[in-house]
């Protein structure tokens, strides 16, 4: 038996997909309503990754787009700002030379976002971008090698990605949507945990299911238990698909359910989003906001 398989006898996950579905239902019907506050909206809007991950961007696109997260306390004053802006690798330059907020450049990497490429491809383009100026790395995991139970590879490829983050953060996204059930997504958190993520993520916003109820539920259940056993706080990121106000709020209620006040900060918690900021700015305004 493998070392993998010692550590995952150690986190087995302990609930069926029912339970955790009914279980959402309970917590969302205690707790919503209490959670969906102006307060509340002004968090979650701090948590966002703002995101820009799309094959026609361009270099003035997101130099706009910088500009107007720089310009952002200007606007509103009363407000925090978002926590990142998320773009591809060849844009990095692009935000670090023009960026003067203080919010941090996360770069999507290592063969984003299928993934299937060479390992010395991904530890290539993360080592660059956080050269070209990234602080913060979201990667995909090797969805192949985990679907055909190569666990240890996984956790290979993921450590030598950590290494080469040097400083940045380290998100792993799971692409949730994938792994279909409870069991695969609470075990392959561990192995993320246990390569070094300092956030683990569910998605791409790529393929069909992206973020949902069940995956953060799951998924914060795991990193609670990790903390637990190791004394180690994994910050957590649902993203892909949270496009209104209540969603973000449903998400953040079960965040906060499961990992409690400590997590609701943007050091321990994020959401993945590009339409999601000017919904939450309505939300708070009360009125029609398309800042971005």
């Amino acid at each position: 038996m493998s070392k993998i398989d010692d550590l995952l006898k150690k986190y087995p996950c302990k609930v069926t997909d029912e339970f955790v579905a009914k279980d959402i239902e309970r917590i969302l019907n205690e707790e919503f309503t209490h959670n969906n506050t102006v307060d509340v909206y002004k968090q979650c809007f701090n948590a966002i990754d703002l995101t820009s991950l799309n094959s026609t961007d361009t270099h003035a696109q997101i130099s706009a787009l910088v500009e107007k997260v720089n310009a952002f306390n200007i606007q509103f004053p009363h407000l925090p700002n978002v926590a990142a802006i998320c773009i591809y690798p060849a844009l990095v330059s692009v935000v670090k030379e023009q960026l003067t907020a203080g919010v941090g450049i996360a770069a999507v990497s290592a063969g984003f976002p299928a993934s299937q490429t060479f390992i010395e491809v991904k530890i290539a383009e993360t080592a660059l971008c956080v050269v070209e100026g990234a602080t913060e790395i979201d990667v995909v995991i090797s969805i192949g090698k985990f679907l055909e139970g190569d666990y240890e590879t996984l956790v290979e490829e993921l450590t030598e990605i950590k290494a080469a983050c040097r400083e940045a953060h380290l998100k792993v996204i799971l692409e949730t949507g994938a792994l279909q059930t409870t069991a695969n997504i609470h075990k392959a958190s561990i192995l993320a945990m246990v390569s070094g993520a300092d956030f683990i993520k569910t998605s791409t916003g790529k393929i069909a299911v992206a973020a949902t109820l069940e995956a953060t539920y799951t998924m914060c259940h795991a990193i609670k238990d990790w903390y637990e056993k190791t004394g180690i706080r994994v910050g957590y990121k649902p993203a892909g698909g949270i496009v209104t106000t209540e969603e973000a709020v449903k998400h953040f209620t079960i965040v906060k359910h499961i990992l409690g006040n400590e997590w609701l900060n943007n050091k321990l918690f994020r959401i993945g989003a590009s339409r999601l900021a000017n919904n939450l700015l309505t939300s708070i305004e009360q009125t029609e906001i398309k800042y971005f």
